[in-house]
C-alpha cells in the first residue's frame, strides 16, 4: 500500500510536468474533432430515433407525463438529446482511453523511466503490435462486459459499482502493459502483473471513479443541451487528464516493482550471507617403506 501512495502522489506531480499538459490537448483536439464531426451529421438522427423508440414504450410516456403534471414538463424536450449524450458516454470514455494509450503513455513511462529509474534496463518484452493487440483485445471484452451489464444498470446501487469496476478492469490492463512493454521482458511482465493483479485493479477502479466526474454534467439537464459546445470539451479534457495520471500512476508503480523484483533477483543469485564451498582436499598416499612412521 505505500508503493501504490507513494506512486499516486508522484503521478499527480508529473501531471503538472509541463510537457504532459501540452501533450494532453492532443487527444483533446482529436477528440473534439471526431465528436463535433459525428454530431453535425448523426446528432438529429439519434435524437430522433430515440425519440421514436421511447414514443413505442407506454411506461416511458407514462413517466413523462407524470413529470408534466408536477410542472418539470420542460424535461420532455431534452430527455432524448440527454439519453444520446449517456449512451455516447462510453464511446468517448474508450476513444479517450485509447488515444491517451497511444499518444501519451511511451513519453510518460519514459519520462518516469529517465528520471527516477535511470539505471533500469529495458529489455523490451512487449511489442507495439503485441500491444495494439493487447489493447484492442480488452477493449473488446469491456465493452462486451458493458452491454452486457446495462439492464443491471436500472438498479440503483449496481449503477455506482459495475461501471467504475468494468473501467478499473481495461485501465488496469491497458495502462499496466504499456508501463512494462519497454523495460520489462514478458517474464517479468507476466510474473508482476500476476503478484500485483489485486493492487493494480484497485487502481483501476480509482481511476474509473475519478473518470466518472464529467458525467455529472449530464445531470444538468437542460442546462448542459444548452452549454453542450462548450461542456463536451471541458469533458473530454477532463477524461484525457484522468488516464494520463492513471498512466503515470501505473507507470510509477510498476517500474519500482519491477527494479525491486530485479534486486530479489540478483540477491538470490549472489547471495552474499552464504557460506563458502570449501574445496574438497583429497590426501595424496605417503610412500610406502621402513621410513613411514
Amino acid at each position: 500500500m505505500g508503493s501504490m501512495f507513494d506512486a499516486f502522489w508522484r503521478a499527480v506531480a508529473y501531471c503538472l510536468h509541463p510537457m504532459v499538459i501540452a501533450l494532453s490537448l492532443l487527444p483533446l483536439l482529436l477528440m473534439v474533432v471526431l465528436s463535433f464531426g459525428l454530431g453535425y451529421f448523426f446528432w438529429d438522427g439519434a435524437v430522433a430515433a430515440v425519440a421514436a423508440w421511447f414514443e413505442a414504450f407506454d411506461l416511458v410516456q407514462a413517466l413523462l407525463g407524470w413529470l408534466e403534471r408536477i410542472g418539470l414538463g420542460g424535461l420532455r424536450a431534452v430527455f432524448a438529446p440527454l439519453i444520446v449524450l449517456v449512451l455516447a458516454t462510453p464511446v468517448i470514455v474508450l476513444v479517450c482511453l485509447l488515444l491517451v494509450a497511444v499518444c501519451m503513455t511511451p513519453f510518460m513511462v519514459d519520462l518516469v523511466g529517465r528520471r527516477r529509474f535511470p539505471q533500469l534496463q529495458k529489455l523490451h518484452g512487449g511489442s507495439w503490435l503485441v500491444g495494439i493487440v493487447w489493447s484492442l483485445g480488452s477493449t473488446l471484452l469491456a465493452v462486451i462486459a458493458l452491454v452486457l451489464s446495462m439492464p443491471m444498470w436500472l438498479i440503483p446501487p449496481l449503477v455506482l459499482i459495475l461501471p467504475p469496476l468494468i473501467w478499473g478492469w481495461l485501465t488496469y490492463r491497458v495502462f499496466a502493459f504499456d508501463a512494462l512493454a519497454n523495460h520489462a521482458s514478458a517474464d517479468e511482465r507476466r510474473q508482476l502483473m500476476r503478484e500485483h493483479r489485486s493492487t493494480l485493479l484497485a487502481m483501476g477502479v480509482l481511476c474509473g471513479y475519478l473518470g466518472a466526474a464529467p458525467s455529472l454534467l449530464w445531470a444538468s439537464g437542460a442546462m448542459f443541451i444548452a452549454l453542450a459546445p462548450l461542456l463536451v470539451p471541458v469533458a473530454i479534457w477532463i477524461y484525457t487528464l484522468v488516464f494520463a495520471f492513471a498512466s503515470l500512476w501505473f507507470a510509477h508503480y510498476l517500474l519500482h516493482a519491477l527494479q525491486r523484483l530485479r534486486a530479489s533477483v540478483m540477491v538470490e543469485v549472489v547471495d552474499p550471507a552464504a557460506p563458502a564451498a570449501t574445496p574438497a582436499v583429497t590426501p595424496l598416499p605417503l610412500p610406502a617403506g621402513p621410513s613411514n612412521p
